[in-house]
């Protein structure tokens, strides 16, 4: 399952690829990274239709907010599955990613155990 990681910080790329690489490792998983709304949506474009299943995006980002993100991909790509995370657990940010159809919001610091839990459950 290909899935899309979303965060303008950088390091967040070596987090995800040290906490998945048994799936990585097996072929269970391939993750692309994007680092800002725009790219993200480049990648989506890319193909058609695109190979992503499921993207998992910040939601404070600079430029593209991952909310306005999260409307444009389920506007442009209504199959793909997405979740938000947010450092701030707020309850407007939460309101607002469910209400533009996230499938799940987690805060950080990341819980790797319920997100590998929800990607497997996407495979099933």
């Amino acid at each position: 399952m290909k899935i899309l990681i979303v965060d303008d910080e950088k390091d967040v790329e070596l987090l995800f690829r040290q906490k998945f690489r048994r799936e990585i490792r097996s072929g269970a998983v391939d993750m692309v990274f994007a680092f800002s709304g725009n790219e993200a949506l480049e990648i989506l474009a890319n193909d058609d239709p695109p190979e992503v299943m499921y993207m998992f995006s910040d939601i404070n980002m600079p430029g593209m907010t991952g909310l306005e993100l999260l409307s444009k991909v389920k506007d442009q790509f209504p199959s793909i599955q997405v979740s938000m995370i947010s450092a701030y657990g707020d309850s407007e940010n939460y309101n607002k990613a469910i209400k533009s159809g996230a499938k799940e919001f987690f805060t950080k610091p990341i819980d790797f155990e319920s997100l590998r839990k929800e990607i497997n459950d996407l495979t099933k």
